[in-house]
């Protein structure tokens, strides 16, 4: 993968060491254009940021997890279809604030994330993590969330709605009652959103046939204001995700 144009690899155990020049500068150094940037945060074998490059040319995508062996897949397959619109960075996504600039990205993507319910800090909805998104997002840029983990899902609505962040949509049943058999557009999600939703990973396909639920949320956030973290207990998930750790004996967290 060290010979992937599309691959730029800064582990937070190398980064102190080599410097990343290309902060403020993905458009004119790597894309060479002035599209906006998307993010998609833990994006894993890639399968989500490749979808929406194909769907979007007009659009840069750039894919990031710190697991060189799952962007392998996203990244080879990106090249081979010579998608000129999509990189990956590999890296921890708790410094994630060192690669991007202010205002340099206009929306990120959170898809099935490790709702991290043991340890507020790690999960990507929480304050922590918003107000490292601060930096580099622009002022009410958008923050996507699709997620099989009811935990995640309950937590991220409470955090939203404890920092009053504009909501732009949310279901608990994506497909159930939203994107539906006949692939009809619900009243209140655009176009652009509907085809995005219908980009599916190979471990989501494997949680519908489960019958887990797939829920989606897409918020903004704005720079004014402190964020709080919400106060409330929330029932853990009931359930092991596919290579997560079983969780322990207790039945709510914060």
């Amino acid at each position: 993968m060290e010979t992937f144009r599309n691959v730029f690899q800064y582990p937070f155990s190398v980064i102190s060491e080599i410097p990343f020049d290309m902060k403020g500068g993905w458009r004119t150094q790597y894309f060479h254009n002035d599209n906006p940037i998307v993010l998609e945060l833990g994006c894993g074998k890639g399968e989500y940021t490749v979808g929406l490059a194909r769907v979007y040319p007009d659009i840069n995508f750039i894919g990031v997890d710190i697991k060189g062996a799952r962007i392998y897949t996203g990244a080879r397959q990106a090249l081979e279809e010579g998608l000129e619109n999509v990189a990956f960075l590999r890296t921890n996504i708790e410094i994630i604030d060192r690669f991007f600039c202010e205002d340099e990205v206009q929306e990120i993507w959170l898809t099935f994330s490790d709702p991290q319910m043991k340890n507020v800090h790690k999960r990507l909805t929480s304050t922590f993590f918003m107000n490292r998104y601060r930096r580099f997002l622009v002022d009410e840029g958008i923050v996507h969330l699709k997620t099989d983990s009811n935990f995640l899902f309950t937590y991220t609505t409470c955090m939203v709605n404890a920092n009053h962040l504009p909501v732009l949509y949310r279901t608990e049943d994506l497909y159930g009652n939203v994107l539906g058999r006949d692939e009809t557009v619900d009243d209140q999600m655009d176009q652009k959103t509907h085809e995005i939703l219908g980009i599916h990973t190979y471990y989501e396909n494997q949680w519908i046939e489960r019958g887990l639920n797939i829920r989606y949320m897409k918020f903004r956030l704005p720079h004014n204001g402190e964020l709080v973290e919400p106060d409330v207990e929330i029932e853990l998930d009931d359930y092991r995700s596919y290579k997560r750790p079983k969780r322990s004996g207790l039945l709510t967290s914060r």
